[in-house]
């Protein structure tokens, strides 16, 4: 008889002389030993200890109870529960659906549940539109993966400003806890990979981009199974006089790719309008597949089977209504009053003026006057959009022609007081052209020329006055629109 075999309820001989025992407990010391409670025939409780020596001693006369049911319940009940819950995807379809605090759309359950599980591995780009809850499909996707035992290690790579957002709604709505990658987090690590420590994480993709060595560190990590990349139109390569030119956020992606098993790509604006490109963004996905420069007739990528793309207007209810409300584009005329219409050719005729002064003195500069043309024909857009807006630009351009009026009399008083001419004159004279100006006859008495160039054979003071006099026209022309825009 083996040790193996001493169940409560058994009657063995071979314990004490003559008799058989009736076995109350058997508790194990390690392997090679068991201590032993019995009944005598006596009725008397006594305990020993039996080792493998004594093995051949032992006579069984009845077996025990195959199942004692003397163990811990607390811990049978966790280990039924912990089975239940790995076996629960088998018989409830939408089981991260059922534990999580969301009410999912007809679109995201199709993703998750129709596109994105039946995929192992997983390489998948989801582009539908903005509103579409991009989110919480990746949410029902990590929690779906985490419940068929297919998900330990997770990295979400997303822009900056929407690191907080993706750890809320990830710990909010799914229970599921995400650090946010921090430098005090780097500098701590016990391991010295950050990666290492910790399975759930948040990245910011510019701090991976910018820093080399947490690169190293990611790549030598253990593996990911689950990569999602945010915003991922970001990590872009283009064509260029028939080069690639791969930026590094696109490296990176390249990178990500290697380093895990399902890779999931969210972008709303995936295609730049240049399939060249698009193939490049999609070799992020299958390298092998996209190979090669697109050239147009000849060759097709079919990315059917790799991503998915709803717009706005193909989202729909349970009861099949739509989701967002229909956006209609039409043109409402109106008729302009009186007084809106003779602000309307005020500013017109300003605008004209000014553009003719610019045509006139900035010749030698187009960049500036086209800085100054597109500058004065934001002045008819604020027109079109309300008076107060107009007013409130037309404010704004009176009080930076005052501004610029004051630095020339400044300078001026300068050269009364003995300064030399250059300095007199030493002001940037289309400062304010860069943002709605149009004083372009300052550019032509630019520093930049020469001196003897800039005077003609005139005094400096009638030189500077006769360029003050355009700015004074363009103040002067400003007030009054501004009364009549008060009007």
């Amino acid at each position: 008889m083996r040790l193996e075999d001493l169940k409560p309820g058994a009657q063995v001989r071979g314990i004490v002389p003559q008799h058989a025992v009736h076995v109350i407990s058997a508790e194990w010391i390690g392997q090679q030993a068991v201590n032993l409670v019995y009944r005598s025939a006596a009725g008397g409780i006594a305990e020993t200890t039996l080792y493998r020596d004594d093995e051949h001693q032992l006579v069984s006369e009845a077996r025990g109870r195959l199942w004692s049911f003397d163990a811990d319940g607390a811990k049978l009940r966790l280990v039924t529960e912990a089975n239940r819950i790995k076996l629960a995807h088998y018989f409830d379809p939408y089981l991260a659906i059922h534990t999580s605090l969301v009410d999912p759309l007809p679109h995201q359950i199709s993703a998750v549940y129709g596109e994105m599980l039946p995929r192992q591995p997983l390489r998948f780009l989801l582009a539908d539109d903005p509103g579409a809850g991009k989110t919480i499909m990746a949410g029902l996707l990590i929690k779906e993966l985490i419940a068929r035992g297919d998900l330990e290690r997770c990295l979400v790579v997303a822009p900056g400003s929407l690191v907080e957002q993706w750890q809320d709604e990830l710990g909010e709505k799914f229970d599921l806890e995400f650090d946010i990658l921090s430098r005090d987090m780097i500098e701590t690590s016990r391991s010295g990979n950050p990666f290492d420590d910790r399975n759930r994480l948040i990245l910011r993709l510019d701090v991976l981009v910018r820093n080399e060595d947490l690169q190293e560190k990611l790549d030598k990590a253990r593996e990911l199974d689950l990569i999602i990349c945010d915003e991922a139109h970001r990590m872009s390569a283009t064509y260029f006089g028939g080069d690639v030119k791969y930026t590094k956020r696109y490296q990176v992606g390249q990178k990500l790719g290697q380093m895990c098993r399902h890779l999931l790509l969210m972008s709303a604006t995936p295609h730049n309008g240049k399939e060249e490109d698009f193939q490049l963004f999609m070799a992020l996905l299958d390298g092998d597949r996209f190979e090669g420069r697109f050239r147009d007739g000849i060759h097709y990528a079919d990315t059917a089977d790799m991503m998915r793309r709803l717009t706005k207007e193909e989202l729909r209810r349970f009861d099949g209504r739509p989701l967002f409300p229909e956006r209609r584009a039409y043109t409402v005329k109106y008729q302009l009053s009186p007084k809106e219409a003779a602000l309307y050719r005020a500013v017109t005729d300003y605008v004209r003026t000014e553009m003719n002064r610019v045509q006139r003195f900035a010749e030698g500069d187009n960049k500036k006057r086209n800085n100054v043309g597109f500058a004065l024909q934001i002045l008819q857009r604020r027109l079109a959009s309300s008076p107060a807006a107009i007013y409130q630009s037309l404010n704004r351009r009176r009080e930076r022609l005052e501004s610029e009026l004051a630095e020339a009399r400044l300078a001026v008083r300068g050269r009364q007081t003995g300064l030399g001419c250059q300095s007199a004159l030493n002001i940037d004279p289309l400062s304010a052209f860069k943002i709605d100006h149009c004083e372009a006859c300052w550019h032509a008495h630019s520093p930049r020329l020469s001196w003897s160039g800039l005077l003609g054979g005139a005094s400096v003071e009638a030189f500077i006055q006769r360029s003050l006099a355009p700015i004074r026209a363009s103040r002067e022309a400003a007030r009054q629109l501004l009364k009549e825009a008060r009007l």
